[in-house]
């Protein structure tokens, strides 16, 4: 092959990744910022990870799972629970119970919860449970633009100490449900 053939393909390979790469991007920011925010009041905290909204202007609640993260799992009925899922609860629930709040929904669903972004005084409390170490960023449900921002915050709470970080190696809740919930 000659040099100009194999520059042209090396610029189409680079020209049809370079679109890929953007489409993918774009695909997880335009899920939420596209979004115009629901108002509402939190009247109930489940866990460290799901919120019920009471929203302003409508004759509903919303039941959030927040985006991006994944808080140590509670117990249930005749499953273990996993050390820091009542912190992690209560925690959250110290942040935004009874609060006002703006929520921004990103189309998705799972287990009949909203996934939200949840903001209090134009802060995101997703990143702040994070930050505080009672979740992890959800790396495999997670992308721009709070990808970044999320994992330098668990590496921080990490490096810190904080919350869950205290023990020497917490198992992350989707390893700890596939090894002791799916048996």
């Amino acid at each position: 092959m000659s040099a100009g053939i194999m520059i042209s393909l090396n610029k189409y390979s680079a020209a049809v990744l370079s679109l890929i790469l953007s489409v993918l991007l774009l695909s997880g920011v335009t899920s939420c910022s596209d979004q115009v925010p629901l108002q509402g009041e939190v009247v109930r905290v489940t866990d460290g990870d799901t919120a019920v909204l009471a929203l302003e202007g409508k004759n509903a609640n919303i039941t959030c799972r927040l985006y991006g993260i994944d808080s140590p799992e509670h117990k249930r009925r005749d499953r273990r629970g996993q050390p820091y899922a009542a912190e992690a609860g209560k925690e959250l629930k110290r942040l935004i119970h009874g609060q006002r709040v703006e929520v921004i929904t990103t189309g998705e669903k799972t287990h009949g919860r909203e996934v939200c972004i949840i903001k209090k005084d134009g802060s995101d409390m997703n990143l702040e449970m994070v930050k505080r170490g009672y979740a992890w960023a959800y790396r495999k449900h997670l992308s721009s633009p709070y990808a970044s921002e999320y994992i330098e915050a668990e590496n921080k709470a990490r490096d810190q100490k904080l919350g869950m970080w205290q023990e020497a190696n917490p198992v992350p809740p989707w390893e700890f449900k596939r090894r002791n919930w799916r048996k």
